[in-house]
């Protein structure tokens, strides 16, 4: 009965694709084309037939010129790398940016056109001289020239061996359909435009080698030169590459001609050509038949877009057999660059139905040709591994692994984003994931025959036209009589995520009434599966659950129920997925100690433990044992305990926390946390403090989570126990420094750019022999001549003080760290090389000046400031008034030369002149020289996490 129907529906999909295609046939254009090498520039003259297919009369028309997002550092593109604290581009030098410049802009008539650019600069504006009626045409002819950028920002551009890659590279028209599409070159792979017949004259320099995703006709060899014509039908536009060697070969399988210089060193060539072959194979079954003349897969584009993970490890050290590693790398490029030749979605705003494709038929070559593959490969199967969660995992349970990295840290998208919205993590890898996931879960709820089919439909019938997202959903919708709007509607419309758990379960004889709650309330169906002695013995899926639903299903006398056992759902949290009815203390999950740190396993209490070594003046080498619970997914309630052994104090020591991390929202007021933390070590010879905190904190952030703006308020209360060795006489009689207590409240506003830094904090303390109040505000600039200007200013002053000594005092040039937050290698020392390191906070002075003015019992303001005269060498001053009780405020300045290596990382400073004269003519003046490190790993690897999340 179903026949006709669907007959009827192939019927009127065709008739679509095929207005669709006459529709798109009357855009055209032609190019001729000349590559000089000396100056890399591009000669171009380029026709075009521009075709109003909209309802409407067009006075102007749009061109991404996308080769012009390299011209200067407004630029969308050159924005676009500082959020990602990229600063090359910024600092780039006129010589070496790439710009189009326009010589001439005529209709067909030779008339002139008015043309400007838009603000973002890589979309070129054409002002018609009369306007174009709906279902007309007007020939455009534009020369220029454009410049190509060398290939250090992005691989477009040229290199210094003679190769070029040209991607995006001359004019093409922006879509308009009732409204103008004008995106701007982000670096995103995501251009949009009409989809054109292109003829392209090519001439290039002898010698080289050009390989091309379009056809090649008519080769020509001339006296200094070559010369080539491409040409694509309904395509978007060229991509080009140009070579000193030619390193690709071409595959012809029965499938599709493959040019491809992917390569495996140590997978020998006769195995790559049957790999292909199955590749194109598998595509061929599961996507269909690839339309145009031939199908370029080179290493450029998979490294713009990689298998991440343990692929990026070096190659010498990569787990995975030579076949699949390979077949995996060139799976991906190729079905990437199918889906962008062929199905054109908006890029921008729709990007994530191809990459659900394609991730979905990774996803489906592994179950099909690597069903056992692991994770880690072979490093599975190593004594000392291979007990780890992580080295059990399956290949494919990366794709919920990765999507829930920023899950887990509340930064994680809706599909629907657009791609420029995305942080960089979820548009390089969580969002790609979560999308093929998706499809793998509808194919577990409604049948895996019915999407391959829905798959295969969309590709055959909308592929080279006008499409929609849905045109995708409409196919999949009358492929099954089951309710899928939820996969629309909550799975790739919004960012709820999936989190359900087994609340209870009361057993009969015959059946099990089964109580599932929705935790996030997302309505979206759930698996259950039951296991006896492991082995699967039912299946069923629950729907419609909106808070709290019982179901009764037969008792097959299974001994655990388990919530996605297959993970085939990207939940948020497995940890309460499964309950056991052997009885209540069965459900108690084990302790499970592991070495360092591992992927959760929801069956165990996992505790992980690793050695640790820290290190201060008085306690010396410190040896411990961390003990904590955080696994390489973020979890609400985290424990850290580090137990240490003091050998030169001989005394334990160490530090312990417990915290709790509750997010609120995507934005806005984002996130509270809550600890109880305590710590215990060595201040000076064989005396110990003891640290107890309880602190509360809410963060927030804006909409644009690509922002680096975040906000802070906290409130903490400090609790100080200290013991002193009865020979230090002078601190243990000193009435300033028993046991003592402090809140602290502060609100922290920054803004963490790269070429912008913006900084702000207020400061309450709290005591019972004082209180006080300080600001701090701090601004980094980064010019385009690559000079870097630091300005810092505090100020600080006692609203109450009943203090005998300095212990509480604002400090000039080395603070006292009563609270202990600052991590002194010796904070006790006044000679030394561990006094001379530096801590940039209150005065934040360099050179040690008179005792009398290096703190301040009653005021302070102070401002540091430096800029560098040669890359990270810096001339650096400092300059304040110190007010004490009982004298007058005191004017305080120093300078120097501050060696910036890695800014509030690893820093040196060198006094020149201040209060004490020029202090590099003066005696010691080793002693004077101060320095900033940091040792702290977490801190390190802040430096390179921070572009991704």
């Amino acid at each position: 009965m179903k026949h006709p129907q669907r007959l009827k529906n192939q019927l009127l999909i065709l008739l679509f694709s095929i207005v669709n295609w006459v529709t798109y046939a009357q855009y055209e254009t032609n190019l001729t084309v000349k590559l000089n090498q000396f100056n890399h520039e591009l000669d171009i003259k380029q026709e075009f037939n521009y075709y109003n297919d909209s309802n409407y009369t067009l006075g102007l028309v749009y061109f991404n010129d996308w080769a012009h997002a390299y011209s200067n550092k407004n630029t969308g593109l050159a924005k676009r790398f500082a959020q990602e604290f990229k600063k090359s581009l910024h600092l780039a030098k006129k010589n070496e940016r790439g710009y189009t410049t326009i010589i001439s802009a005529v209709d067909g008539n030779y008339e002139g056109l008015e043309w400007e650019r838009t603000e973002d600069d890589d979309i070129l504006k054409v002002r018609l001289n009369k306007g174009l009626a709906p279902r007309e045409s007007v020939k455009i002819i534009i020369t220029y020239k454009v410049k190509l950028p060398p290939n250090k920002y992005t691989p477009y551009g040229f290199d210094g061996k003679g190769n070029y890659y040209l991607k995006d590279w001359y004019l093409t028209p922006a879509v308009y359909d009732g409204k103008w599409h004008l995106y701007s070159n982000k670096n995103l792979e995501d251009l949009y435009t009409r989809i054109t017949k292109t003829t392209i004259d090519f001439t290039y320099p002898k010698g080289v080698f050009l390989n091309s995703n379009f056809k090649e006709n008519k080769k020509a060899q001339m006296s200094n030169s070559q010369r080539v014509e491409l040409v694509a039908e309904n395509q978007k536009s060229a991509e080009l590459i140009i070579s000193s060697q030619n390193l690709f070969t071409t595959h012809i399988t029965p499938q599709m001609k493959v040019v491809s210089n992917i390569s495996s060193p140590r997978y020998d060539q006769i195995a790559q050509g049957i790999s292909i072959n199955r590749i194109t194979d598998f595509i061929d079954r599961n996507l269909g038949k690839y339309p145009h003349d031939k199908l370029l897969v080179s290493e450029i584009d998979y490294n713009k877009d990689p298998i991440y993970g343990i692929n990026q490890l070096p190659s010498f050290i990569r787990p995975y057999d030579q076949q699949f590693q390979f077949e995996m790398k060139f799976l991906k490029t190729a079905l990437n660059s199918i889906l962008r030749e062929t199905v054109f979605l908006d890029p921008r705003k729709e990007q994530w139905l191809n990459s659900a494709i394609a991730n979905y038929l990774m996803i489906e070559y592994v179950e099909e040709f690597y069903p056992d593959q692991k994770l880690l490969g072979n490093l599975s199967k190593i004594w000392g591994i291979r007990s780890f969660n992580l080295a059990k995992m399956e290949f494919n349970e990366q794709y919920p692994f990765l999507y829930n990295l920023t899950a887990r840290k509340n930064l994680d998208q809706a599909l629907i984003t657009p791609n420029d919205s995305l942080i960089k993590f979820n548009q390089k890898i969580a969002n790609k994931y979560k999308a093929g996931l998706g499809l793998a879960y509808l194919a577990d709820y409604i049948g895996k025959e019915k999407v391959d089919e829905s798959i295969k439909t969309f590709f055959k019938y909308y592929q080279l036209n006008k499409v929609k997202i849905l045109d995708f959903e409409s196919i999949l919708k009358r492929s099954t009589e089951k309710d899928i709007n939820w996969f629309f509607r909550e799975y790739v419309s919004t960012d709820r995520r999936i989190d359900f758990k087994i609340k209870k379960v009361d057993k009969t004889r015959d059946s099990l009434n089964v109580t599932i709650k929705n935790k996030e309330g997302t309505n979206v169906p759930i698996s259950m599966f039951g296991l006896r002695n492991d082995t699967l013995v039912s299946k069923y899926w629950f729907k419609d659950i909106k808070t709290l639903e019982t179901f009764s299903v037969p008792n097959n006398n299974e001994d655990k129920l388990v919530l996605n056992y297959d993970q085939k759902i990207p939940e948020f949290n497995q940890r309460d997925n499964w309950k056991s009815l052997k009885g209540f203390l069965s459900s108690n999950k084990k302790l499970k100690f592991t070495f360092f740190k591992d992927s959760e396993n929801p069956y165990y209490n996992q505790v992980f433990y690793v050695p640790v070594v820290n290190f201060n003046v008085y306690d010396g080498w410190v040896p411990g044992l961390r003990l904590y619970n955080k696994t390489l997914l973020e979890r609400p309630f985290v424990y850290d305990f580090a137990p240490s052994y003091s050998f030169r104090e001989k005394a334990f020591v160490g530090y312990g926390k417990f915290s709790y991390r509750k997010y609120l929202s995507k934005s806005g007021l984002y996130v509270a946390n809550y600890s109880l933390g305590g710590s215990t070590s060595h201040f000076n010879v064989n005396s110990r403090y003891t640290s107890i905190t309880p602190a509360i904190s809410f963060g927030w952030r804006p909409e644009n989570l690509i922002s680096n703006k975040r906000q802070v308020l906290s409130f903490r209360f400090v609790n100080i126990f200290r013991d002193f060795d009865e020979s230090l006489s002078d601190l243990a009689n000193n009435p300033e420094n028993p046991d003592y207590s402090v809140f602290n409240a502060r609100y922290l506003n920054r803004d963490n750019g790269i070429l912008d830094y913006n900084s702000w904090f207020l400061d309450f303390q709290l005591a019972g022999k004082f209180s006080k109040l300080s600001f701090e505000y701090e601004y980094r600039k980064l010019f385009e001549n690559n000079r870097q200007f630091n300005f810092r200013f505090f100020a600080g002053k006692f609203l109450s003080n009943n203090t005998t000594s300095n212990f509480f005092s604002f400090a000039l040039d080395r603070p006292t760290d009563y609270l202990f937050d600052y991590s002194y290698l010796g904070r006790s020392e006044d000679t030394g090389i561990y006094s001379q390191q530096i801590i940039i906070a209150e005065g934040g002075f360099k050179s040690f000046l008179d005792e009398r003015y290096r703190f301040s019992d009653n005021w302070m303001t102070t401002v540091n400031t430096s800029f560098n005269v040669w890359r990270w060498i810096e001339l650096y001053g400092d300059a304040g008034l110190v007010k004490n009780n009982g004298f007058k405020e005191k004017f305080v300045f120093d300078s120097g030369i501050r060696l910036n290596l890695v800014t509030d990382y690893f820093e040196l400073y060198f006094p020149l002149y201040s209060n004490n004269g020029w202090e590099i003519s003066q005696p010691d003046y080793g002693e004077k020289i101060r320095f900033i490190i940091t040792v702290s790993p977490k801190t390190l690897t802040g430096l390179f996490t921070r572009k991704w999340f």
